[in-house]
C-alpha cells in the first residue's frame, strides 16, 4: 500500500516547488491588490491618495518585518527535503490551516459594513507585501537552475 502512495505522490524538484512557492505568493498578491485598486477606483473622496499611500506604507512594514522571515522559513524547510518533495509542500500543513483561515477572514471582511476604501489599505498591505516578498522564492529559483540539482 505504502508504494502505491509513494507512486501517486506528485513528487517535483525543489527548484520547482520553490518557484511555485514565490508564483503562489505572487498570484495572490495582485489578486488582493487588484481588489483593493477596483474598490479605490469607484472611491470619490477627498482622500482618495490617502487609502493606496497608507496601503503601502503597511506593505512595507508586513514585507519586511513578517513575510521576508517567512519566505526564509519555507526556503530553509523546502531545502532541506530529501528526494523529490510533493507538489503540495511548497507550504507546511500548518499553514494550510492559517491560509484556510486568512481567506475565512477575507471573505468575512469583504462582506462586513467596513468601507472597502478602508478595506483596502489591508489589502494593499497584505498584497503588496506578498508580491514582493515573492521575489524571494524568484531569487532562489534562479540561483538553484544555474547549478545541478542535489536530488
Amino acid at each position: 500500500m505504502k508504494e502505491v502512495l509513494v507512486r501517486l505522490k506528485p513528487g517535483v524538484h525543489k527548484k520547482v516547488l520553490i518557484f511555485l512557492s514565490g508564483l503562489m505568493w505572487m498570484g495572490v498578491g495582485f489578486m488582493l491588490c487588484s481588489l483593493a485598486w477596483k474598490w479605490l477606483a469607484v472611491y470619490q473622496g477627498r482622500l482618495w491618495f490617502f487609502f493606496p499611500s497608507a496601503g503601502f506604507m503597511a506593505a512595507m512594514l508586513i514585507h519586511h518585518f513578517g513575510f521576508l522571515k517567512l519566505a526564509n522559513k519555507n526556503l530553509a524547510r523546502i531545502s532541506a527535503m530529501k528526494g523529490k518533495p510533493c507538489l503540495f509542500s511548497f507550504i507546511s500543513w500548518k499553514s494550510y490551516f492559517l491560509v484556510a483561515l486568512m481567506i475565512t477572514i477575507g471573505i468575512a471582511l469583504r462582506h462586513s459594513a467596513l468601507p472597502k476604501q478602508w478595506l483596502s489599505i489591508i489589502y494593499i498591505g497584505i498584497g503588496l507585501a506578498l508580491a514582493l516578498s515573492s521575489f524571494r522564492y524568484f531569487r532562489q529559483s534562479l540561483r538553484s537552475s544555474k547549478y545541478p540539482a542535489s536530488a
